[in-house]
């Protein structure tokens, strides 16, 4: 078990997971979520989105990751480092959607308009962002929660960009079987579980991330986020893709 399909891929990739012939998890598991071999599954899910002052920005000026590197908003764009897979996995996403001339136009633009360093985690971005380091910035939904959670009065809001296009960035929770593994029924059945909506509902009632399952209720404090629709691009392109998102945001200047 681990987070974000680009792992996931990769562990594919080198061939440690059993493919399952599983119509359970076939079934609640969106084939976008899942590995093209029926070997990893989604089990979680997290927006990688923007988060806002709303002091300082309307939410209807956002519209898109693209809008970001526009020059109006030079000096207020905050994000996480380029090391970080989450962000691997968004770039990588954005180039098979919009094509790599593009999306390296993007990030450049976006490092054009930093207002900071970039920061080492989401949880120091979204703090400096609710203390004026900046207006805008990109991050994982969960790690917001999380603060609103200890502070319900926490200053910053969620905006689902290209609501009109692609669909807001997720990413994913997920397992897949090892190969090598002694007990594949049992930890099929175990996955089986953890795809059906008494698990899912114990997803979203801890970790503050979206079921795979969308007929499962939210957290209250994520459902108060509003309802997005998200990209339908497989995540098979978060590991595809990772090697050609890592050089364009070297190109980039994107540390």
């Amino acid at each position: 078990m681990t987070v974000d399909a680009g792992n996931l891929w990769f562990a594919s990739e080198n061939n440690l997971f059993a493919s399952l012939n599983s119509p359970t998890l076939q079934k609640n598991i969106p084939e976008h979520l899942r590995g093209a071999k029926n070997d990893w599954f989604g089990l979680s899910m997290r927006a990688r989105t923007i988060v806002y002052n709303p002091k300082k920005v309307k939410g209807d000026e956002i519209l898109s990751y693209e809008n970001l590197s526009q020059a109006k908003w030079q000096g207020k764009l905050l994000l996480r480092t380029s090391k970080k897979v989450y962000n691997q996995s968004l770039i990588a996403v954005k180039i098979q959607e919009n094509g790599e001339a593009q999306t390296e136009a993007m990030v450049k633009g976006w490092v054009k308009n930093l207002a900071q360093p970039v920061y080492s985690s989401d949880t120091k971005l979204l703090e400096a962002m609710a203390k004026g380091a900046g207006d805008l910035g990109i991050v994982n939904t969960y790690y917001l929660g999380r603060l609103q959670a200890k502070n319900p009065d926490f200053p910053l809001k969620v905006y689902w960009p290209n609501q009109n296009s692609s669909g807001t960035h997720v990413n994913i929770s997920g397992a897949g079987i090892l190969k090598t593994s002694k007990n594949k029924v049992e930890a099929q059945k175990f996955l089986e579980w953890l795809s059906q909506p008494a698990a899912q509902k114990l997803f979203a009632e801890l970790n503050m991330e979206f079921p795979v399952m969308a007929s499962v209720a939210l957290h209250p404090l994520v459902k108060a986020w509003g309802s997005f629709k998200p990209s339908k691009t497989s995540l098979e392109f978060a590991g595809k893709n990772q090697k050609k998102a890592i050089m364009l945001m070297q190109r980039a200047g994107y540390k």
